[in-house]
């Protein structure tokens, strides 16, 4: 079984920072893709950001510039450092793993609230 754990939400003011950090743990095998997703109140989850097994990136345009994505394979984490961060930021923050390009996890969420 596979659990992911995110970690590093919180309240900041407008043009803070904060990082989110993701740990996969359980039987994992062929880890290719993590991807953040966030989910605003009364809105659809919407992607954020992917990062591939090869460690290439992909941003939504909303956050690009300002978040980045990186991953630790050793330690089977994905991170997301918000910067600029925005009131429209504020939401619950999902991560999502897939593995042997089948299998997708999910997170519980973390939840970040960017204040005006």
């Amino acid at each position: 079984q596979v659990q992911l754990v995110e970690s590093g939400g919180g309240l900041v003011q407008a043009g803070g920072s904060l990082r989110l950090s993701c740990a996969a743990s359980g039987s994992i095998t062929g880890i290719n893709n993590m991807a953040w997703h966030r989910q605003a109140p009364g809105k659809q989850r919407e992607w954020v950001a992917t990062i591939t097994s090869g460690s290439v990136t992909v941003y939504a345009d909303s956050v690009k510039g300002r978040f980045t994505i990186s991953r630790d394979n050793a330690k089977n984490t994905v991170y997301l450092q918000m910067s600029s961060l925005k009131p429209e930021d504020t939401g619950v923050y999902y991560c999502r793993l897939l593995s042997d390009y089948v299998n997708v996890y999910w997170g519980q969420g973390t939840q970040v609230t960017v204040s005006s």
